[in-house]
């Protein structure tokens, strides 16, 4: 965690106040994007656990301020603002909480919940990278769970509504599919791309499933409404996502597409934290055997992370940003650096497994 938290120190220096994107893996430099991308809010988040960590006044400064740098995208219009602005304000809320970072975070829900499509039942993937509006992709579900309940007047039964959606949607096929488009008429329609067998579908869902469980309350009001999801139907759909990665037949590390496609460290991070926070949740509730063995898988797949794919400077190598495209397939990425720091910030204690 010390190298992987060094990592971050020397980035900061290096970009500045740009957003790295993903890194080079014979060289170590990074691709940087001027307002962050979909993946600003990692960054955010790699700096606030490195202010929680070293605990310095100058690196919770830093930290508030790349934050800050996030404020344009709470008026963009994309579900990605769940990624951008949950994990890039959710940390601030430590010793001294940070009120800035607060106060973007309730007025992103905000925003997130003027987006929702009651009809639909979705908060869109937007148009703000292009291609259709009208779009629901397991990357827009992470973050969204635990942001919309923040806007009063109706942002929890939008949370229950747009994970519900997207449950029924991507697990409607035996091999989950990520993203799906709205068809005019009615109804939807599966897209091509991200393609089934995707690296990271599985393990966004079973990110926005844990936090559903967590920050969603299963009563009356919430559950009763129209499209909403009980805590019954997560945990069954928590069952069937974990028996495709979580199981301790399936590789720690995943390939993008099938056996020949290339690994993808960055969605074994996402799932580590996902079983962390779902250890947590069946020890909450006694069920030990379980939690046990999902405290086991985490810690095995971070275990190997960090023996076989982290550099010498602390970086998360072999990471697939687009497979498809053949775009950075085996490059250290922000969101695999945040997602392994995270892991380990929780099985060290600096953070608890809900803290984001």
């Amino acid at each position: 965690m010390a190298g992987v938290l060094e990592r971050v120190r020397r980035t900061a220096a290096e970009v500045g106040p740009r957003f790295p994107l993903y890194a080079d893996p014979d060289t170590g430099r990074w691709t940087t994007t001027s307002r962050g991308s979909w993946t600003g809010g990692f960054w955010a988040g790699l700096r606030w656990l490195h202010a929680l960590a070293h605990g310095s006044a100058h690196d919770r400064a830093e930290a508030a301020a790349c934050t800050g740098r996030l404020a344009p995208w709470a008026d963009q219009d994309t579900a990605a603002r769940g990624l951008v602005l949950w994990y890039g304000t959710a940390l601030a809320a430590g010793p001294g909480d940070d009120r800035a970072a607060a106060a973007l975070r309730d007025r992103a829900a905000r925003a997130c919940l003027a987006a929702y499509e009651p009809e639909l039942r979705v908060v869109p993937w937007g148009d703000a990278f292009g291609g259709p509006r009208l779009l629901a992709r397991a990357d827009g579900v992470p973050g969204l769970v635990p942001l919309l309940p923040y806007a009063s007047g109706g942002g929890a039964a939008a949370a229950h509504g747009h994970l519900a959606c997207h449950l029924e949607l991507c697990l409607s096929e035996e091999l989950p599919r990520p993203a799906w488009e709205a068809l005019r008429g009615g109804g939807w329609t599966g897209c091509a791309e991200p393609a089934p067998g995707w690296s990271r579908t599985v393990a966004w869902l079973l990110l926005g499933v844990a936090d559903g469980l967590h920050f969603l309350p299963d009563d009356e009001a919430a559950s009763g409404s129209r499209g909403g999801v009980t805590a019954i139907v997560l945990r069954e759909a928590a069952r069937r996502l974990m028996a495709l990665r979580l199981d301790d037949a399936a590789p720690l590390v995943p390939h993008d597409g099938d056996h020949t496609g290339p690994v993808d460290t960055s969605a074994a991070a996402i799932e580590a934290v996902a079983a962390l926070k779902l250890a947590f949740l069946a020890r909450a509730e006694g069920r030990h055997s379980e939690a046990d063995r999902l405290a086991d898988r985490a810690e095995a797949v971070l275990r190997r992370l960090c023996e076989q794919h982290l550099s010498s400077s602390g970086g998360l190598l072999d990471g697939c940003y687009d497979a498809a495209h053949g775009i950075a397939v085996r490059h250290e990425l922000v969101w695999g650096d945040f997602f392994l720091a995270l892991g380990l910030a929780v099985l060290s204690g600096l953070v608890g497994p809900f803290a984001t």
